[in-house]
């Protein structure tokens, strides 16, 4: 089993944070974000414990990853949860995780934001963890949204956090101390996310930024 070490960052030091802080780790790092889902039978594709996400990567730089791409999730019978990446005919795993600790879809994201990020703008990607955890404990902006899911409208929160708006170093991270990060999240969404988006605004000159999208596409439906 492989664990994020941005997991083990973001669970110490957490539960002594304002009420805010709370809130905010709560709606991000959801432990039941997998309740509802159980492993299929055998090894079927189209086990109910199955999700699909699109991610879509723009604005990265040359030798790191630019397209699109799906994640697939499953939960296995021995209550662990595989990430497999898809490329094209090419696919990856990701990991092995246990269920209790809910989705670890958010933490492949930010570890990925994190490594793009810092390969482009040249910083400590330690250092950069450390400013997100910092983010989590001051107010985060969270905002009641409706999202159209499978025929219907249905009642979301969207949580964004700037992790280095108020960064000693914000000037010399120039753009990339606009980092944006949005999560999207409702109890009516398989496996808690509808979508996870990082942004950074396009160099001067640039026509595009970086955005990282990605956006749960199905339950259920098996691989990409």
């Amino acid at each position: 089993m492989r664990v994020l070490p941005l997991l083990a960052l973001f669970l110490l030091g957490l539960g002594h944070g304002p009420l805010a802080a709370a809130e905010t780790y709560a709606l991000l790092f959801r432990s039941t974000a997998l309740k509802g889902l159980e492993a299929g039978p055998g090894s079927s594709e189209a086990a109910q414990g199955t999700l699909v996400y699109d991610r879509v990567i723009t604005g990265a730089d040359e030798g790191q990853a630019n397209g699109s791409f799906s994640i697939a999730l499953k939960i296995k019978p021995d209550d662990n949860v595989a990430l497999t990446l898809h490329h094209g005919a090419r696919s990856r795993g990701l990991g092995s995780y246990p269920a209790s600790v809910g989705n670890p879809l958010i933490m492949y994201f930010l570890e990925n934001v994190l490594a793009d990020v810092a390969f482009q703008s040249g910083g400590s990607p330690f250092y950069m963890r450390n400013r997100i955890k910092e983010a989590l404990l001051r107010d985060a902006e969270i905002v009641p949204v409706t999202l159209r899911y499978r025929n219907r409208d249905i009642a979301a929160q969207e949580v964004t956090i700037r992790p280095f708006t108020t960064d000693k170093a914000r000037e010399r991270m120039g753009r990339f101390s606009q980092l944006a990060l949005a999560v999207t999240v409702s109890e009516e969404i398989p496996g808690w996310y509808y979508s996870l988006i990082a942004t950074v605004p396009a160099a001067a000159g640039a026509e595009a930024g970086y955005s990282n999208v990605i956006t749960l596409k199905a339950a259920g439906e098996g691989r990409p």
